[in-house]
């Protein structure tokens, strides 16, 4: 593989001010691409653009409300007025918020539905046209969506009920997606992190997070540069070559 396998190319990462966004960003604008960045935390996405920028690469800052369907069409219309295209987009905007379904704060549910369905929804509608054309004109023949879910989407615990159910739908969409649109050269990959350092725990609960300290306490997590790695080997294989799924879990984690 080249080392720069990805000149040429734009990408539009969405969750990009921290954790596995983050590292995707950096790791795709090191292989070559230039990187648009969503997420609403202009101050850190500045920051990750910063050190793009130093490497040599180029990196646009979109701070956005990716719910806000709106500002995801606008978020991808700025990606290619500002860059010239969009050849790689990395649904990666996400929230775990866990706990008992009994008595439950209906409102994170909510929030996790808006989060992890519609934003990937909304960023997936408006980039599908721009994908579709970037792999009729471009060298490499191909376009990537990669949505990135969870092993939540495929194994169910107790108390984490709406996660799983979100997590569940980003791969059935994901897979339908996929027969829908592969002949035009636009590959839909799932990745299906297992238990990572990042933020997402820290949203939730003191007793949840104590809870996920206690299963961890004597286990390594994977790094969000894991993910990264995965993510980057799935957008830089031959046209040809269709990546679908990634199911990626620390050795140390049994389910």
């Amino acid at each position: 593989m080249s080392e720069r396998p990805l000149q040429g190319t734009v990408a539009l990462v969405t969750g990009a001010s921290s954790g596995i966004g983050e590292a995707t960003a950096l790791a795709l604008a090191a292989h070559g691409a230039t990187v648009a960045m969503a997420a609403r935390r202009q101050d850190r996405l500045n920051d990750v653009a910063a050190r793009i920028e130093q490497a040599g690469a180029t990196a646009l800052v979109l701070e956005a409300d990716l719910t806000e369907q709106a500002q995801a069409e606008r978020a991808v219309e700025r990606t290619v007025s500002e860059l010239g295209r969009l050849d790689i987009l990395i649904n990666n905007a996400g929230v775990m918020l866990l706990g008992p379904a009994v008595e439950a704060d209906t409102s994170e549910w909510s929030r996790m539905i808006a989060i992890n369905v519609n934003a990937l929804l909304h960023c997936a509608s408006a980039a599908l046209p721009h994908l579709i054309a970037a792999a009729q004109d471009s060298d490499r023949h191909v376009a990537d969506m990669v949505n990135v879910s969870s092993v939540a989407g495929r194994t169910v615990r107790a108390g984490s009920g709406v996660y799983n159910l979100t997590k569940h739908g980003v791969g059935a969409f994901s897979e339908s997606l996929r027969q829908e649109v592969t002949e035009r050269h636009v590959r839909v990959a799932l990745v299906e992190p297992g238990a990572t350092a990042t933020e997402l725990v820290s949203h939730n609960r003191p007793e949840t997070q104590r809870m996920d300290q206690e299963r961890f306490a004597d286990k390594r997590k994977l790094d969000a540069g894991d993910i990264a790695d995965a993510i980057l080997y799935v957008v830089t294989r031959p046209w040809h070559v269709a990546v679908n799924e990634v199911l990626i879990r620390p050795t140390d984690q049994a389910n």
